[in-house]
């Protein structure tokens, strides 16, 4: 708990809490849309997702060989560019793209500089106090977003603003230094050199596979929420999908004592977990159930990717630069989300019963954790 790890926190809390509000903030402004189309909220998440993609071969250099404090802060006005093109009424899926660029920027540095700041036996605490004050970040993002964003969608907007520039100020407290490995390494070559052990396997794909999962589960609530809960509004939706944060802060706050960085294996049972509670989430229909559920859920989550996130960056620091590996992850994950979003978004336009969805979802996660961590060597020396 040096300062520059506080700072990183709370320049992490804000940052997030913007993230999420102007999620909710562009689902308000889609859904006071007259009859919006179904595929349109979907097409959003994957205009965020798409610059991952694109960005990645650069965006872990970019961090490894500049101070990764100074890439905190270009994140952040990128994404304050990004919500401010919304407040200028540009299109939403090119300005959301743009927050998108930010966040594809920011992600690197955001875990890549935790080696730097604490001890290799502290990463996976460091790791979980991380998640524990992002997912709180983005419970409330989401539930005073969607409350400010039902009153006065140019309100959020002008907030979110705000909560990117303060993040950015805050990042200039932070004590980092440029890590200059194998800067002329392609991006081809940095993913050959990473896959050669099962484990640094398992982080890409194991990660890959949570995000996927996670972000097609929250678009498909969207659906779901009115169909089955008869919830309406973006806030109502919203304060459903905070009992899922509460669940990834409870699971980020027990694991490190459950799965330290020798005993990764042990991740696979949370990720069953979590699989076979999306399919109990299919048969539900009443409120409080869905929320014991989601909380359940995002508990499994938590105690899922919290261990991945450490091991990938203990991984990464010790082969082709921290920065590299989590945006070679970020790779993976998001052409994993925008894969199984896109599938989603495909369809909904095809107008499948979002319960339907949800149960294939679940099974589609439980077959695929099974494969990934078939070869996960049960102890790391």
């Amino acid at each position: 708990m040096n300062k520059s790890f506080i700072a990183l926190l709370v320049a992490q809390f804000f940052s997030a809490f913007a993230d999420n509000a102007i999620l909710f903030t562009v689902i308000a402004l889609v859904m006071h849309t007259a009859n919006p189309a179904s595929w349109y909220i979907p097409a959003l998440q994957s205009s965020f997702l798409i610059a991952f993609v694109i960005l990645a071969p650069w965006v872990g250099t970019l961090a490894d060989n500049y101070p990764k404090a100074r890439v905190l802060i270009a994140a952040n006005l990128l994404k304050a560019c990004g919500a401010g093109l919304l407040l200028l009424n540009v299109e939403p899926l090119i300005a959301y793209a743009v927050v998108g660029s930010g966040a594809a920027i920011y992600s690197p540095a955001k875990y890549g500089i935790l080696p730097e700041l604490v001890k290799h036996d502290a990463l996976v605490k460091a790791n979980s106090w991380i998640e524990g004050s992002t997912i709180l970040a983005i419970l409330l993002g989401m539930v005073i977003g969607a409350k400010v964003a039902d009153a006065s969608i140019q309100g959020a907007l002008i907030g979110t603003i705000g909560l990117f520039l303060l993040s950015a100020c805050i990042a200039t407290l932070l004590n980092s230094k440029a890590k200059n490995i194998a800067p002329r390494c392609s991006f081809v070559s940095q993913m050959s050199q990473f896959f050669i052990s099962p484990r640094a396997r398992f982080v890409i794909l194991g990660g890959s596979l949570f995000w996927a999962s996670a972000a097609t589960l929250r678009v498909i609530l969207v659906a779901w929420s009115p169909l089955v809960l008869d919830l309406h509004s973006a806030t109502e939706i919203a304060q459903l999908t905070l009992f899922l944060a509460i669940g990834i802060i409870i699971g980020s706050a027990i694991v490190p004592r459950l799965i330290p960085l020798e005993h990764l294996h042990r991740a696979r049972f949370a990720a069953y977990g979590m699989a076979l509670l999306i399919i109990a989430l299919s048969f539900i229909d009443t409120i409080w159930a869905a929320r014991g559920v989601l909380l359940l859920i995002g508990t499994m989550g938590g105690m899922f990717i919290v261990p991945i996130n450490a091991a990938l960056q203990d991984t990464g620091n010790k082969t082709i630069g921290s920065g590299r590996a989590i945006a070679l992850q970020g790779f993976f994950q998001n052409v994993a989300m925008l894969f199984a979003v896109g599938s989603y978004s495909f369809a909904a336009a095809q107008q499948i019963n979002p319960i339907v969805a949800m149960l294939s979802l679940g099974g589609l996660f439980l077959t695929m954790a099974f494969v990934v961590t078939f070869y996960l060597p049960r102890r790391q020396q």
